[in-house]
């Protein structure tokens, strides 16, 4: 199974990301979304899951779109060939210190926790449950470029690819 992650999009998704979904079976949010149209721009071949953020809150979203903010979980569990991959956002795990083990502990019977929020690019897999972020995937913040992680999820293994795209100038049209 291949698993497109994403975070941090802002009202914005990378239309090079979104080709990048396009070619998984499921895609994963890991909040600050943004609004409805980043969701509806995510495409996989199958299932979308999307957690809310610190910044998805009513007051950002449009009127019409609250009623889809209002179905998003704070926290996804999936399980996935191999494993269970935990969703959250992250902004209550703790300063940068200290983050990663908050979440293993939270969540020890994971294969892996993904988190947003700090717009970081991180694959930490020096202990188990691992630990991804996978940075930014909008214009927000980036760090070098918009980023993404594309997780290769069987029964024997898994694998995590990080994407880090040049950054580019968009223009309204």
């Amino acid at each position: 199974m291949r698993v497109a992650i994403v975070s941090d999009t802002h009202g914005f998704l990378d239309p090079r990301i979104a080709d990048q979904i396009a070619e998984c079976d499921l895609a994963v949010h890991a909040g600050d979304i943004g609004g409805a149209d980043v969701l509806l721009a995510m495409s996989p071949r199958g299932q979308l899951v999307a957690v809310k953020g610190n910044n998805d809150s009513p007051e950002r979203w449009s009127r019409q779109e609250v009623h889809m903010l209002e179905t998003l979980p704070e926290e996804a569990r999936l399980d996935l060939p191999g494993g269970q991959l935990v969703v959250v956002h992250g902004d209550d795990a703790g300063g940068v210190d200290v983050r990663h083990a908050n979440l293993r502990e939270r969540y020890p019977d994971a294969r892996a926790i993904v988190y947003g929020h700090s717009h970081r690019l991180v694959v930490d897999d020096s202990a188990e449950p691992w630990v991804l972020n996978p940075g930014a995937a909008g214009r927000t913040r980036t760090y070098g470029g918009p980023s993404c992680l594309v997780l290769e999820a069987d029964e024997d293994g898994w694998q995590v690819e990080a994407l880090r795209l040049e950054p580019r100038k968009y223009r309204a049209i």
